[in-house]
């Protein structure tokens, strides 16, 4: 008995100093792995200098490496500058990882073999390049994926099928790349699912339709609930140019697909806001017309036309500003139209017309706090704006309901899209020297603003670089400013970009040093070329250059944050990029007392050189 129970105690002593050796040799395994993967990556030796040989990876002091119990579950590798090709077969040694994290880095070429990772729950590759088409059935294997982020790379082709048939997937975000075609049918419970901004068509699934739209905007020939876009395959067709480069407007607004609509979407915006606000006379024409033209709409007007020629009225649209030369209702209707998408504040459409002129519809809906005499005179005030920083409207439409605003078109788009949506001409001529220049047209356009709006709380009120458009020569020209007057509290709230402040959310206040800290975020935006956190409502997903820039300030480490595509050797530039950050910084102080005043902060920055 005394030989069984010895004999039990050896095996019981064997395993334990099995299981030792197991963990062990496993452990001493992965830490080789993991030094495999350093190797293949460019830009390791310095991000991830922390990784180094006889030191356990689990020890805590491995930059980005997650652990439980002494198991590598986990590897962050987010904002570390990293590109060049990743290691699969290392990633696949590590038993134990179940979450993926490569987010705003540098890496480049086709999605790597990440279906080799089988156990793999969590793969975010959002903020990179990647490119080219994914193969249908590359998820097949990663039965274990919970969570999927492919967002804002360059992916194109049909989304992956292998994706329907992944029954624990819970978070999709694949916005911000080229994905085209049709959206599959996902059969599962989805929590979180954003498609915007790709060149995706046809019908949303019946089971997508309870999303908000937010997840399926800037995908112009996409139609069905939640869109407004009802689909009727009777009289639309899309035609989807294949050498369209890719084009956004204004507040995210979408990655351009022409649209050749059969019926004129932009004319039927206006007929319906017409009929809606009085009585109509119709003049039936003959059956051969166009579709465009089967309806002559004829607007009676309370004044005669003389006295509407004195007051720049073409129909019922009122100029205010005739720089770009005076059109009328019949120029906007006969126009070839494109929705440009949803802002916080209402749609957008392009309207090019005969004359050649390109303006852009913005359909206000919720500028109601104010009655018809005193939105006159704002927006005639807005139309004798004269600024090269300041985009000027050209004419207004006026209903108790809701207004249409008119402005012209600017074909490169917005700040934001160069930054962060185009990656081809117009991303690579973001050099320092434009940089710097775009920072200051933003801050010259902001001092006209000062003065000229110099009573209101927020001059601005709704900076943020999808506010700043940019001429063909790169002068920022700054939109949607000074509306905090027109619109509704309660709207004002979750629509302008002031009220997503810490002044606001914080304290429930705003003042001018409430745009001073928009201005901030731009900087830091354009310095570090990272996408903000702060313009994400839910706080979900972007880079906080807010934290991120005020840490390195501390730390002295403010070099790491400039945008690698700035890289210069040149030691003058380096320091004038970081005496910008620092302009940055202080605009960002969570305290509006800290922060400079507006006129000091452009002293500043008029300072810096290239």
């Amino acid at each position: 008995m005394a030989a069984v129970r010895l004999h039990h105690h050896h095996y019981h002593h064997f395993l334990l100093l099995f299981f030792h050796l197991f963990f062990a040799l496993s452990s001493s395994t992965e830490t080789e792995s993991l030094l495999r993967l350093k190797q293949s990556l460019v830009n390791a030796d310095r991000s991830l200098s922390s990784w180094i040989p006889n030191v356990s990876p689990c020890s805590g002091t491995w930059l980005g490496v997650v652990c439980f119990n002494g198991v590598i579950t986990g590897l962050h590798l987010s904002d570390l500058g990293l590109s060049g090709p990743i290691d699969v077969d290392a990633l696949a040694e590590i038993r134990g990882l179940r979450t993926l994290s490569f987010i705003n880095n540098s890496f480049s070429g086709p999605i790597p073999e990440f279906n080799k990772l089988g156990s793999i729950k969590s793969l975010l590759l959002t903020q990179n390049r990647f490119s080219g088409t994914i193969p249908n059935d590359f998820f097949a294997p990663l039965n274990s994926l919970k969570k999927l982020w492919l967002s804002g790379n360059r992916f194109s082709g049909s989304i992956p099928q292998s994706l329907t048939r992944l029954d624990l997937l819970k978070e999709l975000h694949l916005e911000y790349n080229s994905f085209a075609g049709l959206i599959p049918n996902f059969r599962q419970q989805l929590r979180s699912l954003d498609l915007s901004f790709n060149k995706l068509e046809g019908p949303i699934p019946e089971n997508l339709a309870t999303f908000t739209v937010d997840s399926f905007v800037g995908n112009d020939a996409l139609c069905g609930k939640p869109l407004v876009k009802v689909c009727e395959a009777s009289n639309t067709s899309y035609s989807v140019a294949s050498n369209v480069g890719d084009e956004e407007y204004g507040n995210g607004w979408g990655r351009k697909v022409i649209v050749v609509l059969m019926v004129a979407s932009l004319a039927a915006l206006l007929f319906l806001f017409l009929t809606r606000k009085r009585r109509v006379e119709f003049t039936p024409v003959s059956r051969s017309s166009s579709a465009e033209e089967a309806v002559e709409v004829q607007v009676p007007s309370s004044r005669g036309s003389v006295s509407d020629r004195r007051e720049n009225k073409r129909g019922d649209i009122v100029m205010v500003n005739e720089m770009r030369g005076v059109f009328g209702l019949q120029d906007m209707m006969k126009a070839a139209a494109e929705v440009l998408g949803n802002g916080g504040l209402g749609s957008a459409y392009k309207a090019a017309m005969a004359s050649g002129l390109c303006v852009v519809v913005k359909r206000m809906r919720e500028m109601n706090k104010i009655g018809k005499e005193v939105f006159d005179a704002e927006m005639r005030q807005f139309g004798r704006i004269r600024h090269r920083n300041i985009i000027t409207p050209l004419a207004y439409h006026y209903r108790r309901e809701e207004k249409l605003l008119i402005t012209e078109y600017m074909p490169k788009g917005s700040l934001f899209y160069v930054l962060h949506g185009d990656r081809g001409l117009s991303h690579s001529e973001l050099t320092w020297p434009i940089r710097l220049k775009i920072v200051k047209g933003i801050a010259r356009g902001l001092g006209f603003l000062y003065t000229e709006f110099s009573t209101y709380d927020l001059p601005h009120g709704n900076l943020k670089s999808c506010n700043v458009l940019l001429s063909d020569d790169y002068e920022p020209l700054l939109s949607d400013y000074a509306f905090q007057p027109l619109v509704n509290p309660n709207v004002a709230v979750q629509a302008l970009f002031a009220f997503k402040t810490p002044d606001f959310v914080q304290n429930q206040k705003v003042s001018q040093k409430t745009d001073v800290y928009c201005l901030g975020i731009i900087i830091l935006e354009v310095i570090a070329g990272k996408f903000p956190a702060q313009y994400h409502s839910n706080g979900k997903g972007g880079t906080d250059v807010v934290q991120w820039a005020h840490s390195a300030v501390s730390e002295g480490t403010e070099a790491e944050m400039i945008d690698p595509e700035l890289s210069s050797n040149d030691t003058n530039s380096r320091n004038q990029m970081v005496k910008l950050l620092r302009i940055g910084v202080a605009c960002t102080e969570n305290d509006p007392d800290q922060r400079p005043k507006m006129k000091e902060a452009i002293r500043r920055i008029e300072e810096v050189q290239v």
